[in-house]
């Protein structure tokens, strides 16, 4: 398969929220023709609450709007936040919706893991954060590590391209008709010089894309190969090539979790620990905070940064989106990040560390390194879902004087503050803008308040 790499960029790297967010959001209130958003996650705290206000504002000026969240990690939406979005005209989709058990999600696999947004077609963004406010520092311990380009130039054309196949593909004919005419948009100019390529993975033709360009990073390696990921178990085929590069005398490095988000799963990257420093590979585990990037260098250009983790539900299962780059400045950027993190944040584990309990561990290593090499072929007997999305829309007892009443006061203040109203259906949270008009009206209906932080 020929990849379409693309020359004349523009891309910037972007860490963590403090830097994402504000792109974003200044990227959106500037739009005039057309907004397309991908995410995993959509939370109603002080950032979603302010994602919503300002595709409020965007619909408001008569921007087309695309927002598709997906349905196990968006779960728990009010209802008076999506009657909001959509009453103002904001197409909002749920991908793959499905009841729920006892309250319980089951539907656990092949999501919609990946985090998109196109502004114009002229301007996107690709990584691995989501609209909550937890990947603020700001938000405390548990605050995420996370990472996200914005990109200008022709590769935003197979961003856009991207988030267009999704919405032709899962939505219905009557609601596809609407997307045909911008379905391929036209390439945007030279914005840089900066080569790169947009790689997805899904479960037709890209199921195996952005495993190998892992693969062939550490194939091609010559001098260093820097990994940080968030979820690391990968398939024995990448394993296997990431110590034969350390046998040949490459650096190896991986930067996995030290402090947990998810305790099971950083269990399951230590089973593999031994079998990587017995050929040379380093490992450090990130102490700060819990470690959410998808990131990746190779020798002095090659670069990743991206959604998809590195093990079975993201190479196997998921819909992910990497953007890969062909750069010198960009890549020295991140590797000087890297020693940053490694420096003044990591632990090095050693042999003596990986080989504790051993002799307990060794029948699951085994299992497991089995398990890794057949993982692909078992999930391909399963059935496999056809894409599917869900167009929101507003429910039935929310009035007409209601939408017109959001949509009037969407636009007077993008400043958001968070409120507990006490109604009949118990705590519900909700965001508005903060004047007295608004204010007024939640007097009138009789609701209380009570300001939260």
């Amino acid at each position: 398969m020929k990849d379409n790499w693309r020359d004349g960029n523009e891309v910037k790297l972007l860490i963590n929220g403090e830097e994402f967010f504000p792109s974003v959001f200044e990227c959106i209130r500037n739009a005039k023709e057309e907004i397309l958003l991908e995410t995993f996650i959509v939370y109603e705290d002080e950032i979603g609450n302010q994602l919503q206000q300002e595709l409020i504002a965007a619909a408001q000026r008569g921007v087309s709007i695309d927002i598709t969240v997906d349905d196990y990690g968006t779960w728990d939406l009010s209802q008076e936040f999506t009657d909001a979005l959509t009453a103002a005209g904001v197409r909002l989709h749920i991908f793959d919706p499905q009841p729920k058990l006892w309250g319980v999600r089951l539907n656990i696999f092949r999501r919609l893991h990946r985090k998109l947004a196109v502004i114009d077609r002229h301007i996107a963004f690709v990584g691995g954060i989501n609209f909550s406010a937890d990947h603020l520092i700001s938000s405390g311990e548990k605050a995420k590590q996370d990472y996200a380009v914005k990109v200008r130039g022709p590769v935003v054309a197979d961003i856009h391209q991207t988030c267009m196949l999704l919405l032709l593909r899962a939505s219905s004919r009557k609601e596809r008709s609407k997307y045909i005419q911008t379905a391929r948009a036209a390439e945007p100019p030279v914005a840089g010089e900066v080569r790169a390529l947009m790689v997805e993975r899904d479960n037709g033709a890209h199921s195996r894309d952005i495993e190998r360009q892992y693969l062939l990073a550490a194939r091609l390696a010559q001098q260093r190969l820097i990994i940080a990921n968030a979820y690391f178990f990968p398939g024995y085929r990448l394993l296997r090539e990431l110590r034969r590069a350390a046998q040949r005398n490459v650096e190896v490095i991986l930067i996995l979790q030290g402090q947990p988000d998810m305790a099971w799963v950083t269990a399951l990257s230590r089973l593999l620990y031994n079998y990587l420093l017995r050929s040379g590979v380093k490992i450090y585990e990130y102490c700060q905070r819990p470690l959410h990037g998808k990131v990746a260098l190779m020798d002095d250009k090659w670069a990743t940064v991206g959604s998809s983790n590195l093990d079975p539900l993201s190479l196997s299962l998921n819909l992910e989106a990497n953007v890969f780059i062909d750069n010198e400045a960009f890549n020295q950027q991140l590797y000087e990040h890297f020693n940053q993190l490694v420096n003044n944040h990591c632990k090095k584990l050693n042999i003596k560390t990986a080989l504790r309990g051993l002799w307990w561990r060794a029948p699951i290593i085994f299992l497991s390194f089995h398990f890794l090499r057949k993982f692909p072929t078992i999930m391909g007997w399963l059935p496999a879902h056809t894409h599917e999305l869900k167009l929101v829309t507003p429910s039935k007892d929310f009035t007409d004087s209601e939408k017109n009443h959001i949509t009037q006061t969407a636009g007077e203040s993008i400043e958001v503050t968070n409120a507990i109203f006490k109604n009949k259906q118990g705590y519900e949270k909700y965001s508005f803008a903060k004047n007295k008009s608004l204010n007024e009206s939640y007097k009138k209906k009789g609701l209380s308040k009570e300001s939260i932080s």
